[in-house]
């Protein structure tokens, strides 16, 4: 009995925070199969760690205090945020719920594979010590790669030119409070009762912040669009500023680039349209069935993406929105 105790205490706390997330996503945007990619990085990223501090541990073998205070959580969040990194690049995070699941889910992987190994190799029937681990370094685990991912996220939107300089503030926090943790300048249980306070509270606020701001984004973006494609559908574009914009790159492309460019929008305003419409529709508790002729928009987008090319798109850009959560959101079409 003692043994399924500590089994439970020490691997299960985790996710069960981790489901929690999850159910507080009013959009359930985020599929099983993303979650479960993230968890099974947590697992690699845990054993890469394990192999590599076994090596690093014979070279700091009169310093193991130090190794394990500094080094060991600084090698440890650089690996988990390379999967955080990955995805933000790939324009697959597009809002802070997300980035909260993904983190956590990365730091649910790599605490599971690590309780494991001391579930093994440390034979203390204290049920203390897997409390500590369970809801202490666990939780610490996911906490700060979520943290590492929220920020990340948050300046990517802010900053989109700045490149890897947004996942810099995040990385350090997270290590900060890596380090910290094994300083055990607190009783382990005091600094577990402190996780377990301030870490739902971070995550509440984040999640409002961010659907507050999706909700904003979502009332904005889809007045404009909508009265867009109204007026490129009616013929009345060449009325308004976009259609004298686009009038204006004639003296720049061919008649025949304009006109593709002219496509490009229509298509790229019909998908973010309906990408919205599945938001607010996930937002409300209705499913959404698949649609076949987004697959179509989506390669005829592709084609003519590759027929401007990057001049063509590039004088697009004062007409279309092309921040993280737009591309974000064609992402997500394509998911459907």
């Amino acid at each position: 009995m003692t043994e399924l105790l500590k089994i439970i205490i020490s691997l299960l706390p985790v996710f069960a925070f981790l489901i929690l997330l999850i159910f507080m996503d009013s959009y359930k945007l985020l599929k099983f199969r993303s979650v479960f990619l993230a968890i099974s990085y947590g697992f690699f990223a845990a054993i890469l760690c394990y192999f590599i501090n076994n090596r690093a541990i014979t070279l700091f073998s009169n310093n193991l205090i130090i190794y394990s205070k500094y080094a060991a959580p600084l090698l440890e969040e650089i690996t988990k945020a390379i999967y955080i990194i990955h995805l933000i690049c790939r324009r697959k995070i597009g809002f802070l719920v997300d980035a909260a699941i993904y983190g956590f889910a990365i730091g649910a992987g790599f605490s599971f594979v690590e309780n494991l190994y001391y579930l093994g190799t440390i034979p203390s029937q204290n049920l203390l010590l897997w409390i500590i681990r369970g809801f202490g370094t666990a939780v610490m685990h996911g906490g700060t790669t979520s943290i590492m991912a929220i920020l990340s996220t948050n300046l990517s939107h802010r900053y989109p030119a700045s490149k890897f300089m947004v996942f810099l503030p995040g990385f350090i926090i997270s290590y900060f409070i890596h380090s910290l943790f094994n300083h055990f300048l607190l009783p382990p249980v005091l600094t577990t009762i402190l996780q377990l306070v301030t870490l739902p509270l971070l995550m509440v606020l984040s999640y409002r912040y961010s659907e507050k701001n999706l909700q904003e984004w979502l009332e904005a973006g889809m007045d404009v669009d909508v009265w867009l494609l109204d007026y490129i559908n009616s013929g009345k574009v060449f009325q308004t500023k976009v259609g004298e914009y686009l009038h204006s790159l004639k003296n720049r492309f061919p008649g025949e680039v304009v006109a593709d460019m002219l496509c490009y929008v229509r298509i790229h305003l019909e998908l973010a349209i309906r990408a919205k419409g599945i938001l607010m529709m996930h937002e409300s508790g209705f499913s959404v069935p698949q649609d076949p002729e987004i697959s179509e928009k989506l390669a005829e987008m592709k084609y003519l993406e590759h027929s401007l090319g990057k001049t063509g798109k590039l004088a697009l850009s004062p007409i279309l929105h092309t921040s993280t959560q737009e591309f974000w959101q064609l992402y997500i079409l394509g998911k459907k």
